[in-house]
């Protein structure tokens, strides 16, 4: 009960920071001012974008715009690139901040039985659990801190992470550098690429590792 207390409260955060200063990061949700204020850096410009996306762990900026930016910018694969970039940064810096918590410290905030019930869970499905949320708003955020408190193997959390961050990065960048808007095309690629790449790498770490 705690650990859903703890994901649902944690979620209703960043939801209530989008509520609160939604209103003055509305601009970005438009592409056209997120191309012009990413040309006015210059050569750094796929470096902005980048940023952009890793502050989009506590700040309310669409992250998908963003990409699509890039992808007009530089085209899709350099800008899927510069998107790859900020999206895996975004986990790995959520992921960091849960680890910050000892192991100690979540098992008196959880509780035990919850701690062990959440870091059984994270260790058998955290791969699934971590790459497909990558397509749902708030919930990657709330997902890389759980995952680095309740202490997902390292490893597995960076394939995964990378399984999701990929496909989000080239699709949004092709988005953005062919000016089409397939919705639906881009919401089933969204859950199913990532699945597909990591029911490959789980096969590849079991068949390497022999777990």
């Amino acid at each position: 009960m705690r650990l859903l207390l703890w994901f649902l409260g944690f979620s209703l955060i960043i939801l209530l920071v989008w509520v609160i200063w939604g209103g003055h990061w509305a601009q970005w949700a438009d592409m056209n001012n997120v191309v012009a204020a990413l040309h006015g850096y210059g050569i750094s410009a796929g470096l902005a974008g980048a940023l952009m996306l890793v502050l989009d762990l506590l700040l309310p900026i669409p992250g998908t715009v963003v990409i699509s930016a890039l992808g007009f910018i530089y085209g899709t694969w350099q800008g899927a690139l510069n998107a790859f970039a900020g999206l895996f940064a975004a986990g790995m810096i959520g992921y960091g901040l849960g680890r910050l918590c000892s192991e100690k410290t979540a098992v008196k905030f959880l509780g035990d039985k919850d701690f062990q019930r959440g870091k059984s869970l994270f260790e058998r499905g955290g791969g699934w659990v971590v790459a497909l949320s990558r397509a749902v708003p708030i919930l990657p955020e709330a997902i890389s801190v759980s995952a680095g408190m309740l202490r997902m193997p390292l490893a597995a959390y960076m394939i995964s992470l990378g399984c999701g961050c990929l496909p989000m990065a080239v699709l949004f960048a092709w988005i953005g550098a062919s000016g089409h808007e397939r919705p639906w095309l881009t919401l089933v690629l969204s859950f199913a690429v990532p699945a597909v790449l990591w029911s490959a790498a789980s096969l590849w770490r079991k068949k390497r590792t022999g777990v």
